[in-house]
């Protein structure tokens, strides 16, 4: 077995990974900010396989506290930096978007997944690893009112590519899930019904075959 550390991982996209990877027998440490979500999710999975460490990602000392426990359980060979917001919704246009909502949105998904990844490299390296920092279209396409939200994920996707150049040893792949019923792209759509996107647990397959795979280092879309 192998250890992954899942961020965000109380409900969405992360718990559906979290679940597909400890069926496949993975050890997991998983962390949200709500501690009751985490823990419940922790109860749904098969029993042992998971350690819940709620927290904010933004805190040095919690992401300590993520590293410690995936020591403990032999040192983590798997971060998926899936923990996110999606900033002000209904989503503004950038002429409108508040400096102080993009700040966070930047030290959410931006900062707190490199600061977590650097963490991780020592022994991401020495057990020949992989990063997953999870993206979005959004990234890369200039969608109408996702200036805050798909410039954080660009930046993101950037420097996943700097890093899989300079980090030959280990995997990093940046993975656009493509749209899925998840409660933040509700709340990109506020009072449109998503129900046509497909459930987080479609793409899980597709992500464990990732893993299987391990092609090289680069931008990898699920659907």
């Amino acid at each position: 077995m192998s250890v992954a550390i899942i961020t965000g991982a109380s409900r969405g996209l992360g718990l559906a990974l979290a679940t597909g990877l400890a069926d496949a027998g993975w050890r997991l440490v998983l962390t949200a900010r709500g501690a009751q979500a985490l823990d419940e999710a922790v109860r749904r999975l098969p029993a042992g396989s998971a350690v819940a460490v709620p927290g904010d990602v933004t805190d040095a000392w919690h992401r300590e506290a993520v590293l410690t426990a995936a020591d403990e359980l032999g040192g983590v060979d798997l971060l998926v930096n899936n923990a996110g917001i999606l900033g002000p919704s209904p989503l503004p246009p950038v002429a409108d978007l508040p400096l102080d909502a993009l700040r966070e949105v930047y030290e959410i998904n931006v900062l707190a997944p490199l600061a977590l990844a650097q963490a991780a490299l020592p022994t991401l390296r020495a057990r020949g690893g992989a990063l997953v920092n999870i993206s979005s279209d959004a990234a890369v396409v200039p969608y109408e009112g996702w200036g805050g939200y798909g410039s954080g994920k660009a930046a993101l996707d950037l420097l996943s590519g700097v890093l899989a150049v300079e980090e030959p040893t280990v995997r990093v792949w940046w993975v656009d899930p493509g749209d899925l019923r998840t409660r933040m792209h509700q709340d990109a759509y506020p009072g449109e019904d998503i129900s046509d996107r497909p459930e987080p647990e479609s793409v899980v397959p597709a992500f464990l075959k990732l893993l299987g795979d391990r092609p090289a280092s680069g931008r990898i879309r699920l659907t």
